[in-house]
């Protein structure tokens, strides 16, 4: 087991993809076949995957657990994290098996010719973004109106809930997506930081869609590690060479902006949608922390005129700070040219380095 863990470690090193289909059981050192594969798949009531499974785990620490429970497709796809795709059936999970491989890059593909428009009508799109701005906007219903069929192979679905990640197409340029799902968790982050280092190993362009109000806080968070879980993010974002794409569809506020290739991290492009709004935090928040502090320059109403006004979309393109307000209805196309655009001088950098991910 030992030399087969260390060539898995010097292939991934090496841009080699390696997919694990758990349809059975991986116990002891076999856990780790799956558990350092680039991406892993297991079928619900058919994979079990644990360090030692329940008799020893009974005889070693007296605990009585069954093995669905202890390292089943649940346990890992949805509270663990160390599988990226949960499966039904086997035949499904043969089925994700055949959708990975094909989002694989090995050399530089021509875009397709010809390719599906989406399933759903682009008129749908403006009907979708809520009046109020505290309410969640469904990304995944963005997301089917903007790709080539309104086909979505999403990762990691059940775990990190507030960040979606998936691979999809536009124009025939195979992309992948990170959109904002709410707040960012310890989770959330960690599974955007593995998503963006796949897509850099196989060589696939990134968009991101914002509409985030940052990182959770509070006791709970911080000591749970929110800070450097959400560095790994940023990392991922800052190192990874891939042309990146930038669409603000909702809201872009504080350290989220960051994790999700605000300005500053150097996006091929960053447009906005005119209902969109960035800045450092939301006017009532800003009004409460100035009173906090006793700031008396300015009184509670003045401050939250300010930073509506200053947040709104029109504000941010008049600075520059952006590459455009576009029309939701025609986004798909903006996006098709931006890719064409970004991936017609880029070559892949198979020595790209991340930065220390700190554990």
């Amino acid at each position: 087991f030992g030399r087969i863990f260390f060539n898995q470690a010097r292939m991934s090193a090496q841009g080699i993809f390696q997919l694990a289909v758990v349809v059975g059981s991986c116990t002891a050192g076999g856990a780790y076949v799956p558990a350092m594969a680039d991406e892993t798949i297991m079928v619900k009531g058919l994979s079990t995957l644990f360090l030692a499974g329940p008799p020893l785990v009974k005889q070693a620490t007296g605990e009585e657990v069954d093995a669905e429970t202890l390292g089943g497709a649940d346990t890992h796809c949805r509270t663990s994290g160390v599988a990226d795709y949960y499966a039904h059936t086997e035949l499904q999970a043969m089925e994700m098996a055949r959708d990975s491989i094909g989002q694989l890059q090995q050399k530089p593909l021509p875009l397709k010719r010809h390719w599906l428009e989406p399933r759903f009508p682009a008129a749908d799109l403006l009907s979708l973004l809520p009046t109020d701005e505290k309410t969640p906007i469904q990304a995944r219903e963005i997301i089917a109106r903007l790709v080539d069929d309104s086909c979505f192979h999403e990762f990691k679905r059940y775990y990190g809930e507030t960040l979606i990640c998936g691979y999809a197409s536009i124009h025939g340029q195979t992309i992948g997506i990170i959109a904002n799902n709410g707040v960012l968790f310890s989770e959330s982050a960690m599974k955007g930081a593995h998503f963006i280092q796949l897509c850099e190993q196989k060589g696939i362009p990134l968009l991101f869609m914002q509409n985030i109000t940052g990182f959770m806080v509070g006791k709970e968070y911080e000591a749970g590690g929110i800070a450097k879980h959400g560095a790994k993010m940023v990392n991922a974002v800052a190192t990874a060479s891939v042309p990146k794409i930038t669409l603000i569809i909702g809201g872009s506020y504080g350290a989220g902006n960051y994790g999700m290739c605000g300005r500053a991290y150097d996006p091929r492009f960053l447009f906005m949608w005119p209902n969109s709004r960035i800045s450092v935090m939301g006017g009532s928040q800003a009004a409460g922390v100035l009173a906090g502090i006793g700031s008396q320059s300015m009184d509670t109403d003045d401050i939250l005129d300010m930073f509506d006004e200053q947040s709104k979309a029109i504000y941010s393109s008049a600075r520059l700070w952006d590459d455009g307000i576009i029309n939701p209805l025609t986004t798909r196309e903006t996006l098709g040219f931006a890719f064409k655009v970004a991936m017609h001088h880029w070559q892949q950098d198979h020595n790209q380095k991340f930065g220390v991910f700190r554990m």
